[in-house]
């Protein structure tokens, strides 16, 4: 591996249960097109859709269920919960970090989380690669998942 690739997933969607008094009894669940990967170089964006990596034709969504959130502090939290990526769930744990609240200006009110988790691709069934030249391997096995959340209050 030479350098990171950054991407971004912009097809998802999520529902979140916050439960102010008891943030145990909190719930996520998300949804992400896996065809809607976006690394910036098309090219490479439609290799990372093949079964080389996502194969998006034949598994379209990544899905994450938390199975249980544990408060931290006042502002921290850690969310387990079973990822999956094409025919693989694993259990993952993120820890997140409440940034604040406050109602737009659209009159919804938003709470905002951040985070990130280290996965192994390989661990999820995504083992391709190729040999370089100079001698290792074209891409690494560690994927660093970043989460920049926005949730809005349903009423």
């Amino acid at each position: 591996m030479v350098t990171k690739v950054r991407g971004a997933f912009h097809q998802f969607e999520g529902t979140t249960h916050l439960d102010g008094t008891d943030p145990a009894r909190s719930t996520v669940q998300v949804v992400i097109k896996a065809e809607s990967i976006d690394t910036g170089v098309e090219q490479r964006d439609q290799h990372l859709r093949t079964n080389d990596f996502l194969d998006a034709p034949n598994f379209p969504d990544i899905t994450f269920r938390s199975t249980s959130i544990e408060p931290r502090s006042d502002t921290e939290y850690r969310v387990t919960g079973d990822l999956t990526i094409k025919e693989t769930t694993r259990s993952v744990t993120i820890d997140l970090e409440y940034t604040g609240n406050a109602v737009d200006p659209y009159g919804n009110l938003r709470v905002g989380l951040e985070g990130s988790v280290t996965i192994s691709r390989k661990e999820f069934g995504v083992t391709w690669n190729a040999a370089l030249e100079g001698g290792g391997l074209l891409v690494g096995d560690k994927v660093v998942l970043e989460f920049d959340i926005s949730a809005i209050k349903q009423s």
